[in-house]
Order: structure tokens, then C-alpha cells, then sequence
């Protein structure tokens, strides 16, 4: 094997490691944007839950002060029903108290009603408040992990670029600038071996010069399809053949 090749071979596996570190530090921020959206969540359902709870006993309140004035209208119409005189305004007002009695009792069985949603409603909080904490927790322990796993991979990223810049300077100069060109086009899959005459990068299936050339390794010799870098393997001896 060209020594070109077996230092290429080296440099991709560094390259293909910074790649591969590189694309999981690039999702920790997104997951840790889903945790937290997750946190976010629960805490949002409590905090509904609350405030449901709080509207119904808002309007709880708000039919105990509508009773209490309706109350106070038939008190007011029982008075003047004592001081009037006169049959016809006695039947009017004693109709205005029936009129609020039966108000006061429509006003009674939606605060009923309002009893029984508020007890609904505080169970809600009380499974809301016990989801929200179970998820902080969990939330929390598993950002730390994250966090954790990050600094890892950054230290990582850090020890394997601390020599890449020697393993490239090793190559020729014509083989780096021609690797380090397919390398943002390819990616980590620059240098690939021959596999019965099918480049390892495309997969497509190569002159038969092309393979003798690189079976010779006298050279570097480029698919004429995608412009990988080939190296000569045993199964090319197959593919002569054939």
C-alpha cells in the first residue's frame, strides 16, 4: 500500500472521529431543549390546573355575593310589603319574593354544582403538582447527564484535533490539498477500498484500468465517478479477473 495512502488512512480515521463528536455535540443543545420543553410542559398543565381551580372558586364567590343580594331584595321587599297598604302592590312584591326565592335556588344548585367541579379540580392540581415534580426531577437529572456527556465530548473533540494538524502535514502536499478537498464534499469517506471493482464511497463499478492502476499503487488513483481516493484491497484480485 502507497505510504500516501496509509497516512490518508490515519488522517480519515482521526477526521471521521471529529466528525463523529462533532455531529453528538451538535445534539446535545436539542435535546436539552426537549428536556426542558418537557419541564416546561407539566409545569404549564399545573399551573392550568391552578387556575381553573381559581376561576371556579371565583365564580363560587361570585354566586355566594349574587344569594346574598337576592337575600337582601327579599328582605327589602318583606319591608315594604309590611308599610304598603294597598293588596295590589302587597300580591306585586310578594311576586318579586317568590321571583328571588326561586333565583336564590337556581343560584344554590350551580354553587352545588361549582362544589363538586372545585373538588374535581383540586384533584387535578394535586395529580398536576405530583407530574411537575416527577418530571423536574427527572428533567434535572437527566440535563445534568447531559451535561456531563458534553463536557466529555468537547474534551474529546479537543484531544483528537490537538494532533490533526501533524497527521496532515505528514501527507504530501498534493495528496493533503486533494484529500482535504474531497473531505468537505464526502465527508469522513474519502479513502475508500475497491470491493470486486465497485468503489467503496459510490458503488459504482470501475474500468478495468482503473482498478489495475490501483492494484499497481504506484500512484493515487481517483474514482472516475465520484472522485474518492481508492486503495487496493484483496478482493480486487476477483475483479481482474472477472
Amino acid at each position: 500500500m502507497l505510504e500516501a495512502i496509509e497516512k490518508l488512512l490515519i488522517l480519515q480515521d482521526r477526521d471521521r472521529n471529529i466528525l463523529r463528536v462533532k455531529n453528538e455535540l451538535a445534539h446535545v443543545e436539542p435535546e436539552r431543549q426537549m428536556l426542558n420543553a418537557k419541564a416546561t410542559g407539566t409545569q404549564a398543565s399545573l399551573e392550568a390546573a391552578k387556575t381553573r381551580g381559581k376561576q371556579i372558586e371565583s365564580e363560587r364567590k361570585k354566586l355566594e355575593l349574587d344569594v346574598e343580594a337576592k337575600k337582601q331584595q327579599i328582605e327589602k321587599y318583606a319591608l315594604q310589603q309590611f308599610q304598603t297598604k294597598k293588596n295590589e302592590e302587597y300580591r306585586a312584591l310578594a311576586h318579586e319574593i317568590e321571583t328571588c326565592k326561586g333565583i336564590i335556588f337556581q343560584l344554590e344548585d350551580q354553587q352545588i354544582e361549582l362544589m363538586e367541579k372545585a373538588e374535581g379540580a383540586q384533584k387535578d392540581v394535586v395529580v398536576a403538582t405530583q407530574a411537575a415534580n416527577e418530571a423536574r426531577k427527572l428533567v434535572e437529572g437527566q440535563i445534568g447527564n447531559l451535561a456531563a456527556r458534553e463536557q466529555n465530548l468537547t474534551k474529546e473533540l479537543a484531544d483528537l484535533e490537538a494532533n490533526r494538524e501533524q497527521l496532515l502535514t505528514a501527507v504530501d502536499e498534493v495528496a493533503r490539498s486533494r484529500y482535504e478537498r474531497l473531505l468537505k464534499s464526502k465527508g469522513g469517506n474519502v479513502v475508500v477500498g475497491v470491493q470486486h471493482g465497485v468503489c467503496g464511497g459510490c458503488h459504482m463499478r470501475l474500468p478495468t484500468a482503473i482498478v489495475v492502476a490501483c492494484q499497481a499503487q504506484q500512484e493515487l488513483v481517483g474514482c472516475i465517478n465520484c472522485g474518492r481516493i481508492l486503495y487496493y484491497t484483496r478482493d480486487m484480485d476477483l475483479a481482474v479477473v472477472d
